[in-house]
Parts: C-alpha cells; sequence; structure tokens
C-alpha cells in the first residue's frame, strides 16, 4: 500500500514518556507525573452540570462549523472582561481542540511548501503539523537570555517567510512577550506581508504581569485559544480562534469539510467552564504555589539555567552539565527517582538533547514529593560527579 511523505513527522515524545510510566505504575510502582502538559483537575463543576442538564433536553447533533452562536458571544465577552478588546462574535470560530485550530489556520493562510518560522524551543506539533501539511518549518533558534522567545533580528534574518507562530506564555519555557516586544513582530510581519498567528492556549495562567493578546495591538491576525489549560478540559478537545474578518468564510468552508463541527457536548460543558470563576483561581492558586517550590528547589539541584516561567505550568532546564542524551536522562530519573520528565527533544530537535521539561500541573503533594524524590535522585549523581 502506498505511504505519503506527510506522514514522516516525529512523534510526540512525551506520549512515549507517559506510556513509560504507565508501564513502571502498572508494574506497581509509585510514579510522580511531572511530563504531561495537563491540568490534575476536572473539568469546573459548572461545566459537568451544565452538559448533564442539557442532554436531557437536547440530542446535541450537529452545530454550524463556527460554532454554537451562544458560545462565541460568550467567547466575546471574555475578550471584553481580560483585554478590553472588542472581538465580533462573527469572527470567532470554535475548534476540536487547537490542534484543529492549527490545522485550520496553517491550510487557510499558506500553499504548499511556504515557510513558516517556528521559536525552538517550541511546542512539536507546530512543526509536525506544518510538515503534514507539506509545508516547511523553520525553527528559529531562541536563546536563554530572549527568555526563549524570538527577537525581530532572529525573524528578520529569515528569508522568504510566509508566516511566523509566536506562543506567549509558551511550551516547553512558560516565559511571554510584553506589549512592545509583541508589537515589533507584528509590525515586522504585517510590512513583509507575513502571516502571523499567536498561540495564546496558556492565558489565565500567568504569574508575572498579565499576559497580552495579539488582538490588543492588531485585528490583522490569526489568534489560538483553549480551554485545555486554563478551563481544565483537555480530554473534551475543545478550543477556539479569532481570524480577521476577510478571512472567514475561508476557514468556515475549510471547518464544514475537515470537522464539521467541534463536538458537541464538549461546547456545551465549555459555556458551563466559562462560569467557574471561583473554582479556576482556586486552580490557579495551586500552580502559583507550584511554581514557588519548583523556583526553589530546582536550583539548589543544579538546575540553575532556567529562563523561570512567567506562565503556564513548566519549567525548562539546561541539563549539559549531566548528559548530552536528555532521553536516556529522563529514563534514567523515571527508573531511579520514580519521576516521569519530559527530554526537551520533543521541543527542539537541535539542542533538545541537552534539556528536560518539567510540569508542574498537578496537585501541591504531587510536585512536594516528586521534588524531594528528584532532590534524592540529585544528590546521589551530583556526588558521584
Amino acid at each position: 500500500m502506498r505511504r505519503s511523505s506527510r506522514g514522516d513527522v516525529d512523534p510526540f515524545i512525551v506520549m512515549d514518556v507517559m506510556e513509560a510510566a504507565r508501564l513502571e505504575e502498572a508494574a506497581g510502582r509509585s510514579i510522580i507525573h511531572m511530563e504531561v502538559g495537563q491540568p490534575g483537575t476536572a473539568a469546573p463543576e459548572t461545566a459537568r452540570q451544565r452538559l448533564a442538564a442539557e442532554m436531557d433536553s437536547d440530542a446535541l447533533g450537529y452545530t454550524v462549523a463556527l460554532g454554537r452562536v451562544d458560545l462565541r458571544e460568550r467567547i466575546s465577552q471574555l475578550y471584553r472582561d481580560w483585554y478590553d478588546v472588542d472581538v465580533p462574535a462573527s469572527r470567532i470560530v470554535v475548534t476540536a481542540g487547537s490542534s484543529a485550530a492549527f490545522t485550520l489556520a496553517f491550510t487557510a493562510l499558506f500553499d504548499q511548501g511556504e515557510r513558516v518560522a517556528i521559536g525552538e524551543p517550541g511546542y512539536p506539533s507546530y512543526r509536525n503539523i506544518l510538515k503534514a501539511l507539506s509545508l516547511e518549518p523553520v525553527g528559529i533558534q531562541t536563546r536563554v537570555e530572549d527568555r526563549y522567545q524570538p527577537v525581530l533580528a532572529d525573524v528578520a534574518a529569515l528569508n522568504d517567510l510566509a508566516g511566523l507562530l509566536v506562543a506567549s506564555p509558551a511550551n516547553p519555557s512558560g516565559t511571554m512577550l510584553d506589549k512592545p516586544a509583541l508589537k515589533v513582530l507584528m509590525d515586522y510581519c504585517a510590512d513583509k506581508d507575513i502571516a502571523f498567528i499567536s498561540d495564546e492556549i496558556y492565558h489565565g495562567i500567568q504569574y508575572e504581569g498579565r499576559a497580552v493578546s495579539a488582538l490588543e495591538i492588531s485585528d490583522d491576525c490569526f489568534v489560538i485559544n483553549s480551554f485545555s489549560k486554563y478551563f481544565s478540559m483537555t480530554g473534551w478537545r475543545i478550543g477556539w480562534m479569532v481570524v480577521p474578518e476577510s478571512h472567514v468564510r475561508t476557514v468556515e468552508r475549510l471547518a464544514q469539510n475537515m470537522f464539521i463541527c467541534a463536538p458537541h457536548a464538549a461546547q456545551v460543558a465549555a459555556l458551563g467552564a466559562m462560569e467557574a470563576e471561583a473554582e479556576l483561581t482556586a486552580n490557579f492558586a495551586v500552580y502559583a504555589e507550584n511554581r514557588r517550590l519548583m523556583l526553589e528547589a530546582l536550583p539548589k539541584m543544579g538546575f540553575d539555567k532556567i529562563a523561570p516561567p512567567d506562565g503556564a505550568f513548566y519549567v525548562y532546564a539546561d541539563v549539559s552539565r549531566w548528559t548530552d542524551d536528555s532521553a536516556a536522562f529522563c529514563a534514567q530519573i523515571l527508573k531511579e527517582a520514580g519521576v516521569s520528565v519530559t527530554p526537551g527533544l520533543d521541543f527542539d530537535p537541535e539542542r533538545g538533547h541537552q534539556t528536560i521539561r518539567f510540569s508542574y500541573a498537578r496537585s501541591n503533594a504531587d510536585i512536594r514529593e516528586g521534588l524531594a524524590r528528584l532532590g534524592t535522585f540529585m544528590n546521589g549523581l551530583n556526588t558521584s560527579m
């Protein structure tokens, strides 16, 4: 049987790490999960209650491709509440998670073979979705002194770009672009006719100042967000994006044919989740305390080459003093310490063999225990060197 070269994408390594951790647990071991970027909490109670109520009165068939009007209107309100920006509901597209949003955005904006710049380290699915769509991802090798974010000189040095994607807060670093830095990049892209895509899926989880939306600067961009992180709804597969008015019909046609619509049940739950302010605030307090614990403990173990995260729930650390094989290092930590962490190869194919990512999205108790186990392991490792 024939096979397309578009399928020749890298594996999502964190999923392999999760499976290795699962096998350890199946063998009876206690494993602390610091590998997966997923809240340890369920969807908010208001989300579950709203879905239960609507299931009794509605068949939950297809919605229109752009998503339920009431959900799009509620997302529009979020932009007024969070950013003081007026985004018409007509420009909001509800998607099957941010993954579907990226697929729609890349398909709507770029033709085969065009070059799209992404920061490295960065979320691996950017690169792999682009490849699967016969587009060329162009990695920008960001630096810790720039807080692992692209700067204008990095972008201007690249030729023949059709697009630039930035993430703030970013995965795996958790760092953010402030408004002036974001504006410089967006102004450059506008001047060079480079499509600008802003990944904002970690908005709502920020510790050092407020996360800035690209929509505060210009409407001439694609903005992608999700209910997975702040709203604690990863498995529900529900997200959204905001597109310029001129692109709504293009995206709608693509969505009709590629996805029909986002899962209706998840759309209902998302409406409920947006009314869960007290529960979401409590979840954030857990992340904030976990961040404090991580930044206090990790440097004492030797993980001092980091950019402290402004948002999200990750710490990205240089481990070159101990290894040049981050996958083997993470496997050793899992086996000997019972802590599951992710090698940087997922996020940076060139330099990721010397970095790892810690996720602190679980409970305070889990993070304390994970750090205690990791501290014992690192003490033994450092003593033996």
